[in-house]
């Protein structure tokens, strides 16, 4: 299954970022290529300033060693070796009334001191984060999302919907990241679905992300935008920053597993701004983004 998942998303970066720099049109992907000392490495992928994309990394890993003491603690096991392997994206475009957006898909194994799995599971998930809120471009994204999720599980869709809702959120701003998406963990062999099943599921929903997110692109990447929205876009990323660094658990994983700090901090934007104590002009389309974020509401 790691074989094969893993050559999956080598596939799969390739086609995304094919696409992307196509949409550019300018701006190429940087590869670089690491190594973990501990065992391992990735594929890092990263475009910047583009006619469309300020900053965005498309990056894959494979890692594998023993687990380091902080995880053991956290998976409650001693002594046990793991592998990790995924693709992790984060797109910042230019113009602010284009989202940015992020998606993840990755699959992990932990061994005993034989080398036999004793657990594995499937993660992943695709969220979009608008600084200008267009309903039709959130509701094509949940579309496309349901779309994805319908062809194995009715209740897929409404679940990991909540649970997108649930996690990417700010608590300490009582705000959504975003406008949400997709969000799963933990998907483990049972009597309904087995490994084979999440595999044709999660590879489903990476295979649905180019669909998802194109056509928004392609929809608002010429619209004219001011000096103010641009202002307020850098604010909105402070956000993003905050949620990344301060609750986000794949970069806890990343920084906790000796991970590559460049890969992990990537999803990074490059300009950022954190105005004090700022609110939104009451009725402008700044505050109209900012009342769905602070409740979460049903796209599709």
């Amino acid at each position: 299954m790691k074989d094969k998942f893993y050559q999956y998303i080598q596939d799969l970066q390739n086609t995304i970022t094919s696409k992307l720099e196509t949409i550019d049109g300018v701006a190429q992907f940087k590869e670089d290529l690491w190594k973990r000392p501990e065992g391992g490495g990735g594929r890092t992928r990263v475009i910047e300033n583009g006619a469309v994309f300020e900053k965005g990394g498309v990056n894959i890993s494979a890692v594998h060693g023993a687990l380091p003491e902080s995880m053991q603690n956290y998976f409650g096991v001693k002594d046990a070796d793991f592998f990790a392997c995924g693709l992790s994206l984060v797109l910042h475009p230019k113009n602010p009334m284009v989202p940015t957006v992020h998606a993840n898909w990755r699959y992990f194994e932990m061994y005993d001191q034989n080398g036999n799995i004793v657990d594995q599971w499937f993660g992943g998930g695709q969220d979009l984060t608008p600084y200008y809120l267009f309903e039709e471009d959130a509701k094509h994204f949940h579309q496309t999302c349901k779309t994805a999720c319908d062809k194995h599980n009715a209740e897929f869709y409404p679940n990991y919907k909540a649970r997108c809702d649930e996690y990417f959120y700010n608590t300490h701003r009582n705000e959504a990241r975003g406008i949400g998406g997709l969000f799963f963990d933990y998907c483990k062999a049972t009597d309904e679905m087995s490994m084979e099943n999440w595999y044709d599921f999660v590879t489903e929903v990476g295979n649905s992300f180019l669909e998802a997110y194109v056509p928004i692109v392609e929809k608002r990447k010429q619209l004219p935008y001011t000096e103010t929205q641009r202002n307020w876009q850098e604010i909105r990323r402070g956000r993003y920053v905050e949620f990344n660094l301060v609750h986000d658990k794949g970069t806890l994983f990343g920084l906790k597993t000796n991970g590559r700090i460049e890969s992990i901090l990537m999803s990074l934007p490059p300009h950022v701004q954190w105005i004090y104590d700022h609110h939104p002009e009451t009725g402008s389309e700044e505050e109209k983004l900012i009342k769905v974020l602070q409740n979460p509401k049903n796209w599709v």
